[in-house]
């Protein structure tokens, strides 16, 4: 009878997205699907808890103030989904620093002959070396070691992964920066409606109200309209402040990952190569 070893990182089985049934975006990409439900989900769940606070300011700066605020919402739920979900699968990708592949031997010599070893022991920390931005860094380069033989291939070969890996960090934080923007400006089309409405009706009421108190009343109407123009601008801007804020935390952590990332690379990789006499003699 076969035994099977469950490896210590298994991406298909611990990944956050695997685990809800879909299909786990790379590194720390995220399922856009999956976002966009959570985001619904926790639109749904604010709009709900509001329910018992009908009736109070807090409340009625969300109901009442026309469509902007839901569209504030979904799309504040939807960033706060993704960084979550970037978050989790950060600290997933954090976990690969913890192992180390390279025989901490001071005797063993990184070359074409012993790539193997090295290749092996990472299939035994992980089940999918592609799906781990470090692993995946030393697969292409120790792969290239293996088919030309050319160590000095290596440090350049992980410099090259290197900018990939950035580059594609800033292209996963496109949709959010893209949210950042398009939160104001829903709270400034908001203020533009609210004061249209306001103005509109201040018109109205001067052409149909003749006596003070009629003025008074119908004067109701008009403060509703400026209560949308500033409340959904407050809206906005403080949901799109409080994104900006953790997708600044999270990018920092994010780029610091990728350092240590280059870093475990040259003291645990390029520290360990060492140029053989027969490529010495083809370089020549």
């Amino acid at each position: 009878m076969a035994i099977t070893t469950e490896v210590p990182l298994s991406w298909s089985r611990q990944d956050i997205e695997q685990r809800f049934a879909f299909k786990g975006g790379r590194y720390t990409r995220v399922n856009t699907l999956l976002s966009i439900l959570l985001g619904v989900i926790l639109t749904v769940v604010f709009y709900a808890l509001l329910i018992p606070l009908e009736g109070t300011f807090f409340a009625d700066m969300f109901t009442r103030r026309g469509f902007i605020p839901y569209l504030i919402c979904f799309f504040s739920f939807w960033s706060l989904s993704i960084l979550f979900i970037k978050y989790r699968k950060l600290s997933y990708q954090k976990k690969s620093l913890a192992y180390i592949v390279v025989p901490s031997d001071t005797s063993f010599v990184l070359s074409s002959t012993t790539v193997d070893t090295v290749i092996d022991n990472i299939y035994e920390c992980v089940d999918d070396p592609r799906h781990f931005v470090l692993f995946n860094r030393i697969i292409i380069a120790l792969s290239n070691l293996r088919n030309l033989g050319r160590v000095t291939d290596v440090d350049e070969i992980l410099r090259s992964q290197a900018v990939h890996d950035e580059s594609s960090m800033e292209t996963s934080y496109a949709l959010l920066s893209g949210f950042i923007w398009a939160i104001p400006v829903l709270g400034f089309i908001g203020t533009v409606l609210g004061l249209s409405q306001a103005i509109g009706g201040f018109g109205k009421v001067l052409q149909n109200s003749e006596e003070l108190s009629q003025i008074k009343t119908s004067l109701q109407g008009v403060t509703g309209g400026l209560a949308t123009a500033f409340e959904t601008t407050l809206q906005a801007l403080i949901a799109a402040l409080f994104i900006q804020l953790i997708l600044t935390f999270l990018k920092k952590s994010e780029e610091e990952f990728l350092d240590s990332c280059s870093e475990y690379c040259i003291t645990n990789i390029v520290n360990k190569l060492r140029i053989m006499p027969f490529e010495t003699q083809n370089d020549n």
